[in-house]
């Protein structure tokens, strides 16, 4: 289900520069105040995974894409994109129902994303969360 959200373009030129420039490290992306457009809220270079836990707002949805690096042991460091969908449970109704229906049009623009975790609290998309994710790929 779509609901007709449009994709700023900044989303997709930031998130080709996290996956081609490697200088970024993750983009968390916005409704619009109208809704009716997703956009950039933030974008880091910074590698630490808890400041990006602590980016995403406790009380509303964001998506967001991380360069998740992680080590493989023998085979050694690897990285994966990973898409994260957020809806922390004490969001309002309507933000959440939006959010939901509106991922396909972000994600469908996100060519290249090696996992996609889903959270409702931090648990559930911390970094021994995510590891998990990406090593079963």
């Amino acid at each position: 289900m779509s609901s007709g959200v449009g994709v700023n373009p900044e989303c997709l030129e930031k998130y080709q520069e996290l996956k081609l420039g490697k200088k970024l490290k993750y983009i968390i992306f916005a409704l619009n105040k109208t809704n009716t457009e997703i956009v950039v809220d933030k974008t880091s270079q910074n590698a630490d995974y808890d400041e990006f836990l602590e980016s995403l707002p406790e009380d509303e949805p964001r998506y967001a894409v991380y360069d998740f690096e992680y080590d493989k042991g023998d085979e050694g460091k690897r990285n994966k994109i990973v898409f994260v969908s957020w809806s922390p449970d004490n969001s309002r109704i309507k933000q959440k129902m939006v959010y939901s229906s509106s991922k396909e049009a972000i994600r469908r623009g996100l060519v290249g994303i090696g996992a996609e975790v889903q959270g409702t609290d931090t648990s559930e998309v911390g970094y021994d969360a995510v590891l998990e994710k990406v090593n079963r790929r």
